[in-house]
């Protein structure tokens, strides 16, 4: 396993040094602001990767393309085949970058939550979600869209970009939705369970087609934790968890709020003996840390607790149960 930091949307020299002193060699890139009219350009990549490289680092992955690039895919527009034109074109251009991965949703309306206030431990201020108030919530311009709509949808997708991943060499890893429950505002969220993950992974069988194992929505999903360490088992097992956001919340759907690495819903020590028995050898990173007190617009303070705590974890599996 490999310790990275995510949720980068800029290389700069300050982000870059905070990693390199958090003694983390990995990065992830979140969304990042390059040229191309619906699509990546192959010399930006390659400045991309080269900037993290100069500062000893190794990009591991890119996540989150833009929605304008594929909002027609994900509502069923006019400009569908011609935006899954210009994702194939990004596909090629990160692989012939040398960029391995591409993470990606498949969520119409995005990340929903009902607050963001300081009832974390010691007033740390975190994300919460409570469908109760939002179950009535009207039904969005793009809606309604039911289950089917959204599986026709993603299949189309998928069975158009997979093979270009594959020849390329590049794995698209799928983020489930969060939160895992539907419908919202009248439109359907179908990645919102471990089932629907094995469905995908079904639809284009290849090694291109993975997971972006958000364990924080896994657990969100999962009605107890021992489901979580299952998922991760058979999921890694098969070689699907191209890597991992590693986070914690206070228990699955219909309320939840998001916490500190060491509380929480889920045992995270289970978590990553679970990945080490399964042999995952790909990066993990933090995810939406608690904003701490004195903490940087980005994070640093919280982020920099998760790291620590995350190689505590990982080095004792290690140690107690042998490894490297």
């Amino acid at each position: 396993m490999k310790v990275g930091l995510g949720a980068i949307h800029e290389l700069d020299d300050e982000r870059l040094a905070f990693v390199k002193q958090l003694g983390v060699d990995h990065i992830i890139v979140h969304t990042p602001e390059l040229r191309g009219d619906g699509f990546w350009e192959f010399e930006d990549l390659v400045r991309l990767r080269t900037r993290a490289e100069s500062a000893g680092l190794t990009l591991a992955a890119i996540e989150n393309i833009p929605r304008r690039f594929y909002d027609h895919v994900l509502e069923g527009g006019p400009r569908r085949d011609e935006q899954i034109e210009k994702v194939q074109k990004t596909i090629r251009n990160l692989g012939r970058a040398g960029i391995p991965i591409l993470g990606y949703h498949f969520m119409v309306l995005g990340v929903w939550r009902t607050g963001h206030n300081p009832v974390g431990r010691g007033g740390a201020k975190v994300t919460v979600y409570d469908h109760n108030l939002v179950a009535n919530a009207p039904v969005a311009d793009v809606g309604p869209v039911d289950d089917e709509t959204m599986w026709a949808r993603l299949e189309y997708f998928l069975k158009a970009v997979v093979p270009v991943a594959e020849e390329e060499g590049v794995v698209l890893a799928l983020h489930p939705d969060d939160p895992p429950i539907s419908p919202i505002a009248g439109v359907a969220r179908i990645i919102r369970s471990v089932e629907a993950y094995k469905r995908v992974m079904e639809i284009v069988p290849s090694p291109s087609n993975a997971i972006e194992f958000c364990q924080g929505t896994i657990a969100e999903m999962c009605s107890r934790p021992e489901e979580v360490y299952e998922a991760i088992r058979y999921f890694g097992s098969r070689k699907k968890i191209a890597y991992v956001h590693f986070r914690n919340v206070t228990g699955p759907v219909p309320t939840f709020a998001e916490t500190f690495i060491d509380e929480g819903y889920v045992d995270m020590l289970q978590a990553i003996r679970a990945y080490h028995e399964v042999g995952f050898d790909g990066v993990i990173i933090d995810d939406h840390t608690p904003a701490v007190a004195g903490d940087a617009p980005w994070g640093h303070r919280g982020r920099a607790y998760s790291i620590g705590y995350i190689k505590a974890l990982i080095k004792a599996v290690n140690y107690y149960e042998g490894g490297k």
